[in-house]
């Protein structure tokens, strides 16, 4: 795939299925992640993958944070959230690891570990698998964090759930530069 095909027909999955990345795509995936811009080679970045296998653990984990989170949270409400881990064959978290440093500020780390994330998502675009980037209130939950073996210091950057796309693209139209470019008239 041409670089600029890639990134000009990247776009997030509604639904994804079967088949997931294996090891060898997974790989190239992360090796991709791992080229981000990262001012001082701080490489603030960290990455745990929920395989298949553990997908339905983390959706009661999930369903648990948010039942101590919201504790008149409905059965219906707990369901939907467990779900959320079935989204795809694979879910990437993306963690943002800050590291004190005089010259590189924690908003730079952030940035490249956002670019990490990016990158993850373009590596799948590129091997053929759609992926879609997720938050939510999951992604701040210190019980999550502590679950995933993060410090309460790392930020959760997303969700990336990765698989085989399914149906079509968002009916939503793609942004034009225009509304969005200024030229300087300095």
């Amino acid at each position: 795939m041409d670089a600029l095909e890639l990134l000009l027909g990247r776009e997030s999955a509604l639904k994804l299925q079967e088949p997931g990345p294996g090891d060898e795509a997974l790989d190239v995936i992360f090796r991709s992640a791992l080229r981000a811009p990262d001012h001082g080679r701080l490489r603030p970045w960290r990455f745990v993958v929920i395989p298949h296998e553990k997908r339905e653990r983390f959706g009661v984990l999930m369903a648990e944070s948010l039942r101590l989170r919201q504790p008149d949270t409905t059965p219906e409400m707990l369901d939907r959230e467990r779900q959320k881990a079935l989204r795809a064959p694979v879910i990437v978290v993306v963690v943002g690891r800050f590291k004190p440093s005089d010259k590189i500020p924690a908003v730079e780390q952030l940035i490249s570990a956002g670019a990490a994330a990016q990158n993850i998502m373009l590596a799948a675009h590129a091997q053929g698998y759609g992926a879609m980037w997720r938050t939510g209130e999951a992604a701040y939950d210190a019980s999550i964090k502590r679950a995933l073996g993060l410090e309460l210091a790392d930020a959760i950057i997303g969700f990336i759930y990765i698989g085989t796309r399914v149906g079509g693209s968002s009916p939503l139209a793609r942004p034009v530069p225009e509304d969005f470019v200024e030229i300087w008239k300095g």
